[in-house]
């Protein structure tokens, strides 16, 4: 069974559309990351997808300063990447411990 996962804080409809485009970008570049074993054909695709993914990011952030959102709210965005396992999905793109491939 898994464990309960703390609720996500509140969020507006753009800033949940942000972190969604984030983490998928983070995922991105952590298949990407030439410290990591893979192929060149798999860092390839993702780097290929990263172009629309970050495309979609800007479009993101330039919504929510069309509607006022004008600050990025750190501490309620970090809470929410947390629940969404925004940390383990992060760790993937610095370098791995020495040793560990």
């Amino acid at each position: 069974m898994l464990p309960d996962l703390p609720p996500l804080p509140a969020l507006t409809r753009a800033e949940g559309e942000l972190i969604d485009r984030y983490l998928e970008a983070v995922d991105l570049l952590g298949r990407i990351n030439p410290a990591r074993p893979g192929d060149t054909y798999r860092g390839l695709r993702a780097a290929q997808a990263l172009v629309r993914k970050a495309a979609e990011l800007r479009d993101a952030l330039a919504l929510m300063h069309q509607r006022g959102e004008t600050e990025l709210h750190g501490d309620t965005l970090a809470r929410a990447l947390r629940v969404l396992d925004g940390e383990r999905r992060a760790a993937r793109v610095a370098l791995p411990p020495d040793g560990v491939g």
